[in-house]
Order: structure tokens, then C-alpha cells, then sequence
């Protein structure tokens, strides 16, 4: 009876033991072991582990994305307004031993996150109008910011920052109509000033046009009168020719166009009877 109450004690204690000395760790965690406090191994990979009992501790970590909620700051920006902003980080351990030994957990990470975050923040909406802040520009300062924290604690805490975003930034409750009103001020100027450039450059293209229809109207004139000239020297040589070829036939065709030319706009003319003009006028002499 005695040995088998030894034997059970035996059994309890082992399995005690062993159950000190076995530990898993799943496809979500990662942890480190530690023996008297003092670091001795990362176990990245999920599965059944061994340490010695009662010796050495086991220290877990988790492998997701974790989320560092910063809370509501109030910042200033390039052109001094009040803004109240609320920001976030998204991270996870990538080194758990520099993470245990700089931050301990998950809390302490944090607070060190959320300050390094929002200094950062500070700094960078420094540089940019209330506007801008607000309106396009958000991306390029949250990612400013993410390389910058990602750099220190990547270094400093083991820790990875993946994204740092803005939930929301507000202007303070007591200030909110009057910026808007100054903010819709600038906008009315700006468009004010975008129409007056506007107008100044079309007045500049329609004097370009003007410009280039005279030059063309003066261009076509110089062309027409060289065409005409070219024209009336060839007329003159064509009126040379038939002279040569029949005196009689030129006198009256050139006869016919002064007629053409007085006849006009029911124009009376008196002639003499020895009129060059009235000599293709008279009604001819019968024929004996």
C-alpha cells in the first residue's frame, strides 16, 4: 500500500514536472525563454518546446498586427490654426528579444509608439496649411511620419510599424466658424484671382489671333495684287497680239468695254457725230 502511495506520488510529481518542461506555441505567437530573467532563445515557429523546469520562464508575444491607439492631440499648422487630431498605429514584433528587453509587452510598446508617433505628427503638420491638412495631403504626411517611426523603433524596440493614419482631424469646437469663414474667405479670393488670369490670357490669345488674321488678310492682299499684276501683263500681251493680228477687231472689243464701263447705272451720254465712241453706234450704211 505504502509503495503504491510512493508510486503515485512519484507519477504526480513527474507529470508536474514534465508539464513544467513541455510548452507549445501556436501559428499566432512567438515567444522567448528566459532563465533567471537573463534572455536565452527565440522560439519563432509553432509546436511543442522544452525548457527546464522551474528555472526558465517563457515569455509570449504576439505574431499579428496589433493596433496603437493614440489619443485626440491638439496640433498647430503652418498657417497657425488649432486642429485636433486623432491618429492610430498599425505594428507587430519582428525582433522579440530587443522587444522584451526595450518595452517588456504590449502596453509599454505602446506608450513608446503613441509618443514617438505623435512628436513626429507634431512636426509634420508644422509644415502644411490647415487646407492642405484637411483637403489632398494627408497621405504623404501619415506616410512621412510611418517611415520615421519605423526607422527608431525597428531599431530601438524590434517592433515593424506598417501604416500610421489620421482617423479624424477636426478643428476645435470654439474656433470651427471662424476658420470656415476665413477658409471660404481664401477660396472666394483664390477663384477671384484664377478668373482675372483667365480673362488676361484670353484677351492675350485673341490679340495673338488678331494679330495673325492681319498679317494673313495683308499676306493674301500683297499675293492677290501680284496675281493681278501678272494677270494684266499677260491681258496686255493677248490685247498686243490680237492688235498685231487685227487692228480693226481690237479697236472694237476695247470699244465695247468702255461702253460696258460709261453704260452703268442708266448713264445718258451725248455724243458727236464724229465721236470715236458713237462710230460703232451708227447704224450701218446700206450696202449698194
Amino acid at each position: 500500500m505504502r509503495k503504491a502511495v510512493i508510486t503515485i506520488v512519484v507519477v504526480l510529481v513527474a507529470l508536474f514536472v514534465l508539464s513544467q518542461a513541455v510548452f507549445t506555441i501556436d501559428e499566432k505567437e512567438q515567444a522567448i525563454i528566459l532563465q533567471l530573467g537573463k534572455y536565452v532563445e527565440t522560439i519563432e515557429e509553432p509546436g511543442l518546446n522544452f525548457k527546464i523546469p522551474f528555472i526558465q520562464t517563457v515569455s509570449r508575444m504576439e505574431r499579428r498586427v496589433l493596433v496603437a491607439d493614440a489619443p485626440a492631440t491638439e496640433f498647430i499648422t503652418l498657417d497657425k490654426e488649432r486642429l485636433v487630431v486623432d491618429t492610430y498605429t498599425r505594428w507587430r514584433i519582428v525582433n522579440p528579444h530587443l522587444f522584451y528587453k526595450a518595452v517588456r509587452d504590449e502596453h509599454g510598446a505602446r506608450l513608446r509608439l503613441n509618443s514617438i508617433a505623435v512628436s513626429k505628427l507634431r512636426e509634420e503638420l508644422a509644415r502644411y496649411t490647415l487646407w492642405d491638412i484637411i483637403g489632398i495631403q494627408r497621405k504623404p504626411i501619415t506616410e512621412t511620419v510611418r517611415q520615421h517611426v519605423n526607422e527608431v523603433t525597428r531599431r530601438e524596440f524590434g517592433i515593424e510599424v506598417i501604416d500610421v493614419r489620421m482617423k479624424r482631424a477636426d478643428l476645435p469646437v470654439e474656433v470651427q466658424e471662424a476658420v470656415f469663414a476665413r477658409m471660404i474667405a481664401e477660396r472666394d479670393r483664390m477663384a477671384k484671382e484664377a478668373r482675372a488670369e483667365g480673362a488676361q490670357e484670353a484677351r492675350k490669345v485673341t490679340a495673338e489671333a488678331d494679330k495673325e488674321v492681319v498679317v494673313l488678310l495683308a499676306e493674301a492682299e500683297k499675293e492677290s495684287k501680284i496675281l493681278r499684276g501678272e494677270g494684266d501683263a499677260q491681258a496686255v500681251t493677248i490685247y498686243a497680239a490680237a492688235f498685231g493680228k487685227d487692228p480693226e477687231f481690237f479697236s472694237f472689243v476695247r470699244s465695247l468695254e468702255a461702253y460696258e464701263k460709261l453704260l452703268v447705272g442708266g448713264t445718258t451720254l451725248v455724243l458727236g457725230s464724229d465721236s470715236e465712241l458713237f462710230r460703232y453706234l451708227e447704224s450701218p450704211q446700206p450696202t449698194e
